[in-house]
Parts: C-alpha cells; structure tokens; sequence
C-alpha cells in the first residue's frame, strides 16, 4: 500500500491554493476598478481580440456560455461593453469593448505588477506560467 500524500503533497491542491492567493493579490486594484476577477477576464479576452461572441469569449475562459452571459451584461451595464445580435444569426451576441472598457482595461494593466510582490522575477513567472498552461494543456489532451 503507498503513503497518503499529505494535503501540501498534493497538485491540485498546491494549484488552487496559488490561485486563491493570485485573487486575494489583485482583489485591492479590481476594487478600486470596480471589477470582479471574471469581468477582467472578460475586458482582457476582449482586448486580445475584439467583437467576439458570447460563445467564443466562454471558449476562451473555459466557461460556459450560461456563466459569461450575466458577466457581459454587467459590463454592458458599466459601459464597458456592447453587446449586439448578429444580423446573419439571432441566436449569436457580439461583444466589443467601448473605449470606456479600452481604458479600463489598460489601467488594469497593474495587475501583473502585483505579481512581482511574491519576490520572483519576471522571467520566473513567465516560466512558470509556461509550465502550467502547459499542464493545463496536456490534462485537456488526456480528456
């Protein structure tokens, strides 16, 4: 029989712990932003690639369309966001950030400065994120 790993031994638990204290990181700027950490992702996927649809932006958060429709809706209701049926196809909502969420999302750009707090350098933290995305990849693969 092989040893019970202890709680600090285990991945998955190591991974949600470094996210939770990432959010309790950020939580000071996304206040005083007045954003929530999934609005952010939200206005960042935006920014990284203008005018998507509600489906596309929960593709690219790994979320569902059902979690990131009343996201976008509070981000409409900011004025941060757009949102627009497509004329070829109802069913499909088009998202595009006004220049009121553009400049938010750039003064949102701080957020990776609170990372450097944690001592390690930027190099580091971009290896790490290599590693994990790359772990994150490969789980998807195995599913």
């Amino acid at each position: 029989m092989s040893k019970s790993l202890r709680l600090d031994e285990h991945l998955c638990f190591s991974l949600y712990a470094a996210s939770m204290a990432v959010n309790r990181i950020y939580k000071p700027v996304l206040d005083r932003l007045s954003l929530t950490y999934p609005q952010y992702l939200v206005l960042t996927a935006l920014s990284e690639d203008d005018g998507q649809t509600v489906s596309g932006i929960a593709d690219r958060l790994a979320l569902e369309s059902s979690t990131v429709t009343p996201l976008v809706k509070r981000l409409e209701s900011a004025k941060l966001v757009t949102r627009t049926r497509n004329a070829k196809d109802e069913r499909q909502v088009n998202v595009r950030l006004t220049d009121k969420g553009r400049k938010l999302r750039s003064e949102a750009n701080s957020l990776t400065d609170q990372l450097l707090r944690s001592g390690l350098k930027p190099v580091q933290l971009i290896a790490l994120n290599k590693q994990v995305a790359d772990l994150r990849d490969r789980l998807a693969k195995a599913l």
